[in-house]
């Protein structure tokens, strides 16, 4: 008598423990090499992505409030950084590499704050909303109790600290590196102090408004 067969969904729930390790992962490990902040960005994203998915993986009511908190505090911060991405590259010429930003917060402060602060969130430092969407994302993750649940969740972990280095590069950029040649001065167009403004807004609001 053959042995019964695993329910299919057994193996797709493997597969999603694969996808989400390799997302992370290898997107982390190429942002780490990037210069061009908007390809940066695109690698980032991916890493982004496979955190939005680790919160399927608990399969309960807290993972679905944990992965609709995540996207709403991705989203805003995420926005924010391309809206000062976009905002420098129309400013110097087309340039996004990362040198573009060397000593922009000694003429530009208030666009080095905000780009931080973004920064920070996707980042998960505390105590910035994308602290707690990771920590919500976790923990959902870790509720479904398997050795493989658990793997994955450190790995996720590991991967928080890597993107931690990249993250600080561009802050380091701005607040640190010293260039004679810095961004001049500029004021930003009314529509993109709106995009800014609400950005800013959602990141702080998603920093005390929690998920139940």
């Amino acid at each position: 008598m053959p042995p019964p067969s695993r329910p299919l969904v057994y193996y797709w729930e493997y597969l999603l423990y694969i996808v989400i390790v390799l997302s992370i992962t290898v997107a982390n490990l190429f942002a780490i090499r990037q210069s061009e902040l908007k390809r940066f960005m695109a690698f980032s994203s991916i890493s982004q992505a496979g955190y939005i998915m680790l919160a399927v993986v608990g399969n309960s009511q807290a993972g679905i409030a944990a992965l609709t908190y995540y996207v709403l505090v991705y989203i805003v911060a995420n926005m924010a950084v391309f809206t000062v991405i976009n905002v420098v590259e129309q400013k110097n010429g087309g340039r996004t590499d990362m040198a573009a930003y060397n000593g922009f917060y000694q003429t530009n402060p208030k666009l080095s704050f905000l780009m931080t602060l973004s920064l920070f969130s996707l980042a998960g430092i505390p105590p910035f909303a994308g602290m707690f969407s990771k920590f919500f994302v976790f923990m959902a993750a870790a509720e479904q109790g398997s050795a493989a649940a658990y793997f994955v969740v450190f790995v996720a972990l590991v991967n928080t600290v890597i993107s931690l280095y990249y993250y600080l590069l561009i802050v380091k950029a701005m607040y640190i590196t010293k260039t004679d040649t810095p961004l001049p001065t500029f004021q930003s167009d009314l529509n993109t102090k709106a995009a800014l403004a609400i950005c800013t807004v959602g990141v702080a609001l998603f920093g005390v408004w929690l998920p139940n």
